[in-house]
């Protein structure tokens, strides 16, 4: 029964997995191959497959691994893997991460002046609650192991990240909520670059305490 029942959840999340990587494509929010997906299972955890359009995932070819790294079934995972691995290593409530290149997060990344506490200001109480601060890690060439480092150093009391010249990695406690977590991360960096010419009101320490105490928002 275990068996069944740990097959079951396999299967569901390669296909929620698979789901979620067509609706970032329809959204535009991952172009090419950019972009990778994770899930946590009890016997180790799934990663989209290296080179793979999240636009077109086969649920059965998603890569299985174990917690050394190891290939277990699927294809060949992400050479970023190790991205996900930061934050399962050092949040172990996390159910699914995800990372992208959508456009809006990715270009605020590239843009220089950015505080590094915190790439995007509490804009909406949604991004404050969603994501939280958001730091930024500095420029890593894509696969760099360090780059796994730099992202464990934030990862214990961060929930996201903004890799520098690259994009967002996200966790959340399931995958639905990863998702949802960085939508609403690329549509604040859009509303963050709209109004860059404009005076913002951004909310205050009280506004964000209030959201603290009935949401939990960390912040």
């Amino acid at each position: 029964m275990s068996h069944i029942s740990t097959t079951t959840t396999e299967n569901r999340l390669r296909e929620e997995i698979a789901d979620i990587g067509r609706a970032f494509r329809l959204l535009g929010m991952a172009p090419g191959t950019s972009g990778n997906i994770s899930a946590k299972l009890d016997d180790g955890w799934l990663m989209t497959p290296t080179n793979a359009s999240l636009g077109a995932l086969d649920p059965a070819a998603i890569s299985k691994l174990d917690w050394d790294g190891n290939l277990l079934d699927g294809a060949p995972p992400t050479k970023e893997s190790f991205l996900h691995r930061a934050f399962y290593d050092q949040r172990p409530d996390t159910g699914g991460i995800i990372h992208l290149h959508a456009t809006h997060s990715a270009a605020v990344s590239c843009l220089n002046g950015l505080d590094e506490r915190s790439c995007l200001p509490p804009i909406t109480p949604y991004f404050v609650m969603r994501v939280g601060r958001l730091p930024l890690i500095p420029y890593y060439r894509p696969g760099d192991p360090a780059l796994g480092d730099a992202i464990r150093e934030h990862a214990k009391t961060h929930g996201a990240v903004l890799l520098a010249n690259h994009g967002p990695v996200v966790a959340g406690k399931t995958l639905e909520a990863a998702r949802n977590a960085i939508e609403e991360l690329e549509e604040t960096a859009k509303l963050y670059l709209l109004l860059r010419q404009h005076d913002v009101r951004t909310l205050g320490e009280a506004e964000i305490d209030e959201l603290r105490q009935a949401f939990g928002a960390h912040w």
